[in-house]
C-alpha cells in the first residue's frame, strides 16, 4: 500500500502555507493605504486639514472614536516595530500561522476516527 495521497495532501498544505505566507508577509505591505468603499462613503460631508484630520463638515466618521481594542496587533502592524514594512509583514504571517493553527485544531477535533475492529 502507498501513501501517495498523504503526500499529495501534505504538498498541497505546505504550498498553500507558501502561497499565503508570501501573500500575507510580502504583498500586503503594497495594498493601498487610500479608504476603502466604507471610509470613504462614512467620510463625504466632511472637510481635512493636511494631516487627514477632520476640521469640519458634517459625517458618519465624526463619531468615530479610536479603536474599542487595542493589542499587539492593533492596525495591521506589531506594536513596537518601527518598520512600518516589517511590522506589517509579520503581523500577516502570524495572522497566517494563527488561522492554519486555528482551523488544523479545529479539523483534527472533528475527524473521523478509525473504528476499533474486536
Amino acid at each position: 500500500m502507498t501513501n501517495k495521497p498523504k503526500v499529495k495532501l501534505f504538498a498541497f498544505l505546505i504550498g498553500g502555507l507558501l502561497v499565503a505566507f508570501v501573500l500575507a508577509g510580502v504583498v500586503s505591505s503594497f495594498a493601498s493605504s487610500d479608504p476603502d468603499g466604507l471610509d470613504s462613503v462614512s467620510r463625504e460631508g466632511c472637510t481635512f486639514d493636511a494631516d487627514d484630520e477632520i476640521t469640519g463638515g458634517e459625517c458618519m466618521a465624526q463619531a468615530a472614536g479610536e479603536h474599542e481594542v487595542g493589542g499587539p496587533l492593533a492596525d495591521y502592524g506589531i506594536a513596537g516595530f518601527d518598520n512600518e514594512f516589517v511590522s506589517t509583514g509579520l503581523s500577516g504571517v502570524l495572522g497566517v500561522v494563527i488561522t492554519f493553527a486555528v482551523g488544523g485544531g479545529l479539523f483534527w477535533l472533528m475527524r473521523r476516527r478509525k473504528s476499533v475492529k474486536e
